[in-house]
């Protein structure tokens, strides 16, 4: 399928969700056919993703370093820059890429099949129970506090607590007393 029929896909797509997945498997592709990364769907997006829209959000994050190939490949799919965001007027999506890479090289990430052939990379549950985790603690978020306690209530079976526990233990997160009172719910 070409991009127009994309584009005209995602316009007919009903459930916010899957237009903004379906853009980012688009996203993906353009950068892909230029030799380039794909990039990892982070923040609300991602929350939306594995809470089955439970959260949602207006906006599509992305981890992606190479920030002028993301640049161009936006510019060639309609999006115009405005501010931090880029913005698909026609479609009413808008983009932004807050962080240049993932820190750490070892995170979990989800690859999710989308039709059209099109698929999209999604920063993995253990990751995003974290980030949750960071801003229920440190920035007293109760939407927060509640989406860690779904993440960890619907994924903790099969989430890796090994790497969990290593990414709560670092200085920048602080979170290894939150994550046990998670952990010992499971019990």
């Amino acid at each position: 399928m070409d991009i127009k029929e994309i584009l005209k896909k995602i316009r007919e797509l009903q459930p916010p969700l899957a237009r903004q997945l379906t853009m980012v498997g688009l996203i993906t592709r353009v950068l892909e056919e230029r030799g380039k990364p794909a990039p990892i769907l982070i923040g609300g997006l991602a929350l939306s993703y594995y809470s089955r829209e439970v959260y949602f959000t207006s906006d599509i994050d992305l981890a992606y370093a190479d920030r002028k190939a993301l640049d161009e490949a936006l510019t060639s799919l309609d999006f115009i820059k405005k501010g931090r965001y880029w913005i698909h007027q026609e479609l009413d999506i808008a983009v932004e890429a807050p962080a240049g890479n993932l820190a750490g090289e070892d995170a979990p990430l989800e690859t999710v099949e989308l039709e059209s052939g099109l698929h999209c990379l999604i920063l993995g549950v253990e990751d995003l129970l974290i980030d949750r985790l960071n801003a229920c603690k440190h920035w007293k978020s109760e939407i927060d506090c509640e989406m860690a306690e779904l993440l960890a209530a619907r994924y903790g079976k099969d989430m890796d607590w090994a790497y969990l526990e290593r990414k709560a233990a670092l200085p920048e997160n602080g979170t290894t007393a939150e994550l046990a009172a998670f952990k010992n719910k499971r019990r």
